[in-house]
């Protein structure tokens, strides 16, 4: 069966949750259906069209500690956009890896702010020097991103089912990408 997405009363997308979950949402009154898919669900004496994308009534306030992004190594891709931040060339995942820019052994962390995406040849060519060491220039500096909770729920999710596509505009530039490539 399919996936919902949920809304925030403010149409701001929550989560993806399971049409059963989605059902005893609608059941309890706590949300109104904004899509619907073709195909139907049944019950012993009824029958209902299977939600797509349905928002909360009452707004929920979502804690700080949940809008922060997960620090990750596809996030940092989706951050720097796939390019490598020492040669500006765009690669698909498999050919590239993140670098340290001030390296663990020169007492660098593990942080967004001291990790960049990097394609292997310029990781190699780095080594466990700083890029002023290397001779190497970033192409902007590494910082945490600011995006909203649903975007690290999304990313990746190249295939979102069309209802889905006015809810996550901000997927629509991915997609894009996905296309040209």
């Amino acid at each position: 069966m399919e996936l919902t997405l949920l809304l925030n009363a403010t149409y701001e997308p929550l989560r993806v949750v399971h049409w059963q979950k989605a059902i005893s949402l609608l059941w309890q009154g706590k949300v109104e259906v904004l899509e619907f898919y073709d195909r139907d669900v049944h019950g012993v004496s009824i029958t209902f069209k299977l939600p797509s994308v349905m928002r909360l009534l009452k707004m929920v306030k979502l804690k700080d500690s949940h809008r922060a992004v997960k620090f990750s190594r596809i996030n940092i891709f989706t951050r720097d956009g796939y390019t490598c931040q020492y040669c500006s060339v765009k690669f698909r995942t498999e050919e590239l890896t993140f670098d340290h820019v001030v390296p663990i052994a020169k007492g660098g962390k593990k942080t967004w702010e001291n990790i960049v995406t990097a394609c292997w040849r310029c990781n190699n060519r780095k080594s466990g020097r700083t890029p002023e060491e290397a001779g190497m220039k970033l192409i902007k500096k590494p910082v945490k991103p600011r995006w909203s909770p649903v975007v690290t729920i999304t990313i990746g999710i190249r295939n979102a089912p069309q209802s889905w596509r006015d809810y996550l505009y901000w997927n629509m530039a991915l997609d894009e990408d996905a296309a040209d490539t």
